[in-house]
C-alpha cells in the first residue's frame, strides 16, 4: 500500500475507526476471524487433525517443491498438502492421494482465495 493511499472506514457496521487499506481495524479483524472460524469449524473437525498432519509431512517430503512454482520454471520448497479438487467433507475424496499436490503457503493461499471468492469471502 502507499504512503499516499487513502483511509478507509472499518468494515464492521457501526465501527467509526478508519484504517489504511480497508478491511477490518485490529478490534473487529479478530471478531471476524472468530466469527469465521466458528462458521467453518475447527481444523479437526473438518478433518485435518493428527492423522492428516502426520499423513501431510510424509507426503511433502515426498514432494519437497511447490507445484505451481514448478510450472513457472521456479524452485520453491512446497510447505502445504493441498486438495487439487475441494473435497467439502467427501472422506474418500479428502484422502484421495491423486487429489493431492504440494504448495508453496504463497500459491495455497492464491488457490484457496480464488476458489472461495476472495480473502474475504
Amino acid at each position: 500500500m502507499s504512503p499516499s493511499a487513502p483511509k478507509r472506514p472499518c468494515r464492521w457496521p457501526g465501527c467509526p475507526e478508519v484504517i489504511e487499506g480497508g478491511g477490518w481495524c485490529d478490534e473487529h479483524k479478530k471478531r471476524h476471524r472468530q466469527a469465521d472460524d466458528q462458521r467453518r469449524g475447527s481444523a479437526a473437525s473438518r478433518g485435518y487433525g493428527a492423522r492428516w498432519r502426520k499423513y501431510s509431512v510424509h507426503f511433502l517430503r515426498l514432494n519437497p517443491t511447490c507445484n505451481e512454482c514448478e510450472r513457472q520454471g521456479l524452485v520453491v520448497a512446497a510447505e502445504v498438502t493441498d486438495h487439487i479438487t475441494p473435497h467439502k467433507g467427501d472422506q474418500d475424496l479428502f484422502w484421495d492421494h491423486r487429489n493431492h499436490q504440494a504448495l508453496c503457503k504463497r500459491c495455497h493461499d492464491i488457490k484457496t482465495a480464488t476458489e472461495d471468492g476472495g480473502f474475504g469471502r
